[in-house]
C-alpha cells in the first residue's frame, strides 16, 4: 500500500467557507478599528467642549460681591426710643425668568452614550456571534472527527478482515501444499516399494530359472548317469541269461511290474460299468489311482486327476466300485498299486 495515499485518506479534509469567514474576520476588525479610532477622537474633543462649556451660561448673569467679613461692633449707647412704624409700602410683583433651556453638549453625549450603547451592544452581538459560530465549528470539527474515527476504524477492520482472509488462504494453501507432498511422497515410496518388490521377483524370476536349469542339468546328467547304468546292466543281464525280450529296457532276470497287455484288460473289465450319456465339448482325461488285494479285491479307489467334469468323473467311480474285483497278470500276481486313465470318447 502506498504510504501517500494513507496520508491523503488520513488527512483532515479542508474546512468549508474558509475564505468567506477569513472576509468577515477582516470586516469584523476593520468596524473594530474604526470604533476605536473614533472613540478617542470623541473624548478629546468632548474636553474641548466642557472647556468651553464653562465660558456659556444660559442667562447673563453678574458675578456675585466677595463676602466681607463686617468689623466688630462698638459699645453702643441704649437704642433710643423707637419712632412710631409708619405703613408699609405695597410690595412689587416679581417676574419669574423662564426656565433655561439645556445646553447642547449635553445632548450631544446623549446622543453618544446612546451610540455607544448600541455599538456595544452590537459589538455584544457580534462576540456572540463569534463564540456561537465557535461552538458551532468545534461542534462540526468533532463530528468530522467521528466521521474519521469511524472511516479510520472501518478502514481498520476491513484491513484485518484482509489479513485473516489472506491468511487462511495461506494456510489454506500450505495445507494443499503439504498434501500434495505428502501423496508425492507416498506416490515414490509406493513406486520405490514396487520397484524393489519387482526387482525381488525378477531376482527370484531368475534364481527360480537357474534352479530350473540347475535341476535341469543336473536331471539330464542323472538321466544320462541312469541311461548308462542300465547300459551296463542290460550288457551284464544279457550275459547273465535275462528272460526279457530283446526290446527290454530293465535290467532284472525278470520283470516285475505289470505286463504290457494288463492294463488293457483292467480298462477292459471296468469300461462296461461305466455309465455316461451326457454330451461333453473334447475328450478329457480323469486319472485314478486303484488299490488292491493280492486277489485282486479293490480295497482303495482315488481320483488323482480330475477331468475338469464332475459327471464323468462320478461315473468313472462308480463304475470301478462296481468292478469291486480286478484280473491278475498272465504270470498270476497282482498289483498293489494301479494308475488308470479313462477318456469319455476312448
Amino acid at each position: 500500500m502506498n504510504a501517500g495515499a494513507d496520508r491523503l485518506d488520513f488527512a483532515p479534509p479542508k474546512t468549508p467557507g474558509r475564505w468567506r469567514a477569513l472576509i468577515l474576520a477582516l470586516v469584523v476588525h476593520g468596524l473594530l478599528l474604526v470604533c476605536l479610532v473614533w472613540s478617542v477622537r470623541w473624548k478629546h474633543d468632548t474636553q474641548e467642549l466642557s472647556a468651553d462649556a464653562e465660558l456659556w451660561s444660559a442667562v447673563p448673569a453678574e458675578a456675585a460681591p466677595k463676602l466681607v467679613e463686617p468689623p466688630p461692633e462698638p459699645d453702643t449707647p441704649p437704642p433710643p426710643p423707637q419712632p412710631v412704624p409708619q405703613p408699609a409700602p405695597e410690595p412689587t410683583p416679581v417676574v419669574t425668568p423662564p426656565a433655561p433651556t439645556p445646553p447642547k453638549v449635553d445632548i450631544a453625549l446623549e446622543q453618544e452614550k446612546q451610540r455607544l450603547k448600541k455599538e456595544q451592544a452590537r459589538l455584544e452581538e457580534l462576540k456572540q456571534e463569534k463564540l456561537r459560530q465557535k461552538l458551532e465549528k468545534e461542534r462540526e470539527d468533532k463530528l468530522e472527527k467521528a466521521r474519521l474515527d469511524k472511516i479510520k476504524q472501518d478502514k481498520l477492520k476491513q484491513e484485518q478482515l484482509k489479513q485473516e482472509q489472506l491468511q487462511q488462504e495461506k494456510l489454506k494453501q500450505d495445507k494443499l501444499k503439504q498434501e500434495k507432498l505428502k501423496a508425492e511422497q507416498d506416490k515414490l515410496k509406493q513406486e520405490k516399494l514396487k520397484a524393489e518388490q519387482d526387482k525381488l521377483k525378477a531376482e527370484q524370476a531368475a534364481k527360480a530359472q537357474q534352479d530350473a536349469l540347475d535341476k535341469k542339468k543336473a536331471a539330464q546328467d542323472a538321466k544320462q548317469l541312469d541311461a548308462q547304468r542300465q547300459k551296463n546292466l542290460q550288457r551284464m543281464a544279457g550275459l547273465a541269461g535275462a528272460s526279457g525280450s530283446a526290446n527290454a529296457t530293465g535290467n532284472a532276470m525278470k520283470s516285475s511290474g505289470p505286463s504290457a497287455s494288463y492294463g488293457g484288460r483292467i480298462r477292459a473289465k471296468i469300461r462296461p460299468n461305466i455309465v455316461f450319456t451326457e454330451d461333453i465339448q473334447g475328450n478329457p482325461t480323469t486319472e485314478i489311482e486303484v488299490r488292491a488285494a493280492p486277489d485282486g479285491t479293490i480295497v482303495g479307489r482315488k481320483i488323482t486327476k480330475s477331468s475338469g467334469v464332475k459327471e464323468w468323473d462320478d461315473a468313472v467311480i462308480r463304475a470301478i466300485d462296481k468292478t469291486e474285483v480286478l484280473p491278475r497278470d498272465i504270470d498270476g500276481s497282482m498289483p498293489s498299486s494301479l494308475l488308470l486313465v479313462f477318456r469319455p470318447k476312448d
